[in-house]
């Protein structure tokens, strides 16, 4: 797997005295930690494969995630896209010059204010997404090792996660 350095899921549980299943006597956080630990071990271990299939896309894990964000909206100006991306100015114009150059994305002058531009996916851009989505939500063959009833459990799960990820306070007020 890739570049991975710690302990897998189960000797870190084994570590702490607990078998994968096993019933957590800790804290609250400390369970949640003992959930968060191997979900972002496997996203990381099953990354290569990620990468590997939008590298052949020509694009980045980078370019994925400004085109997602990019999608729904009927266009951002940079500074919108930079706090959204968590990145300064200039990451962010480098992204975009980047999806501009590949014919993904297009800025446009605002009617009521040439100086700002906004920042709007081509239609190849949105074919493109759409394609490169499709692909990169398949699951896993190692998820597919997994029970029908763990794969269920997981997916009741993480659904019941909050939909709206978390943003700092300091980008928040600024959308």
């Amino acid at each position: 797997m890739v570049g991975w350095a710690g302990p897998s899921p189960r000797d870190a549980l084994r570590s702490r005295g607990m078998a994968a299943g096993a019933t957590s006597r800790g804290s609250k956080e400390e369970l949640a930690g003992e959930a968060w630990r191997p979900l972002a071990r496997f996203f990381f271990d099953t990354a290569r494969h990620r990468q590997q299939f939008l590298g052949q896309q020509g694009l980045t894990p980078n370019d994925l995630r400004a085109m997602t964000v990019l999608a729904p909206s009927s266009g951002l100006t940079m500074r919108q896209l930079a706090d959204e991306w968590a990145c300064d100015a200039s990451n962010a114009t480098f992204i975009v010059d980047r999806l501009e150059e590949r014919g993904l994305a297009e800025r446009r002058s605002v009617p009521t204010d040439r100086r700002v531009k906004l920042v709007v996916l081509t239609a190849r851009g949105r074919r493109t997404l759409e394609r490169v989505l499709e692909r990169f939500y398949e699951p896993p063959q190692e998820l597919l090792q997994l029970s029908r009833d763990d794969l269920e459990a997981i997916r009741d799960a993480v659904t019941r996660l909050p939909a709206e990820p978390w943003v700092p306070a300091t980008t928040a007020t600024s959308r």
